[in-house]
């Protein structure tokens, strides 16, 4: 493993990186193959393609796969109708993932986080590359970027390719993916790690003509009547623990289907219960019969550690204020544990 800090191109080294060896490794052509997460989200897509558009142009071979769809509001990132989706493609997508010469894995850090893709990913004979910002990463890369002082793997990336001496290559394109992954992974720029060197990279994507008033509307505000009345039955269902400083959210499969429920339509949805004063913790549950599993999203403000009770309790993990997990237990005995591990916390019970 080796480590590599390049001074006056950012604040931040790149851990585990030997420059000298990936600058060679991307001088000549070779076939990479690019991965984000299961159920990717603006960062996971945004970050993918924008180094997906920077290795072309350094005449690389290059091909997404995601594990599985991505959220329709993500369809209009360029080249999004050129990804292939394993879970559809696997015949295909497994050719090219065995004839790789490099593969990156972006914005997770544990192969686990690409569900049944990770078997075919573990097969792989070839070098990896892991650029994420998630806490506590695998082994698994020859190189690997992991840094948790940012906030998006989108910024990261912008890292990446100032490191290789090579910003002059970012354009609109580029921009227009990187840009996405910050915006929504910065929930607007409203976290914590939003920091004024995210701004000012913000900025040349703006110069770039990076459309910053239109993004925004692509990405949040073009909701379908189905979402919006799938949105007003969660509010409906909102839990406040008062006393713990706690709010929660519940969707049943049962309700998901009677709002016609597409891939995205949930997302965001958590953040509301961070809008009520006083709330400093809340999660979303959300059954899935297909899987046999309730989906749940945490957030937080301040100091309440997120992805530790995501590890310790539900399978899952992420960031201090920002994590997810899963459950095995029905909707109601997942609820009942949650409410019993809230009443027991110290750190919640002291909250002012």
């Amino acid at each position: 493993m080796f480590l590599f800090c390049q001074k006056n191109v950012t604040s931040h080294p790149m851990k585990n990186f030997d420059f000298n060896k990936i600058k060679s490794l991307l001088s000549k052509p070779k076939k990479i193959v690019i991965v984000p997460h299961r159920n990717p989200d603006g960062d996971a897509m945004g970050s993918t393609l924008g180094l997906y558009h920077f290795l072309l142009k350094l005449n690389h071979e290059v091909v997404v796969i995601s594990p599985n769809e991505f959220p329709d509001f993500l369809n209009w990132l360029p080249a999004s109708e050129k990804v292939i989706i394993y879970e559809k493609q696997k015949v295909d997508a497994t050719k090219i993932i065995n004839e790789a010469e490099l593969i990156f894995t972006l914005d997770f850090n544990a192969l686990h986080r690409v569900g049944e893709m990770e078997i075919t990913l573990q097969s792989a004979d070839c070098t990896f590359v892991m650029i994420d910002h998630h806490q506590k990463p695998d082994d698994y890369a020859e190189f690997t970027y992991s840094d948790t002082d940012f906030g998006s793997t989108c910024e990261m990336v912008y890292n990446f390719i100032e490191f290789l001496e090579q910003t002059s290559l970012i354009d609109k394109t580029i921009g227009t993916c990187l840009y996405t992954g910050i915006l929504t992974d910065s929930g607007s720029f409203r976290y914590p790690k939003t920091t004024g060197r995210t701004h000012r990279i913000v900025a040349e994507f703006i110069d770039l003509g990076v459309e910053n008033t239109n993004i925004p509307n692509l990405l949040f505000d073009n909701n379908s009547y189905n979402r919006l009345q799938l949105l007003g039955r969660a509010l409906q269902n909102m839990k406040v623990l008062e006393k713990y400083h706690t709010s929660y959210i519940s969707l049943s499969q049962a309700e998901l289907d009677e709002f016609q429920h597409v891939k995205g339509d949930t997302e965001g949805i958590v953040n509301y219960g961070l809008t009520i004063k006083g709330i400093v913790f809340t999660a979303i549950f959300i059954e899935n019969k297909e899987e046999n599993i309730i989906k749940i999203s945490f957030r937080s403000q301040g100091d309440f550690d997120v992805n530790q009770f995501a590890r310790d309790h539900f399978s899952g993990g992420g960031h201090i204020n920002a994590a997810g997990g899963k459950s095995d237990l029905s909707l109601q005995e997942t609820i009942n544990k949650f409410e019993e591990l809230i009443t027991q916390n110290i750190n919640l019970n002291e909250t002012n």
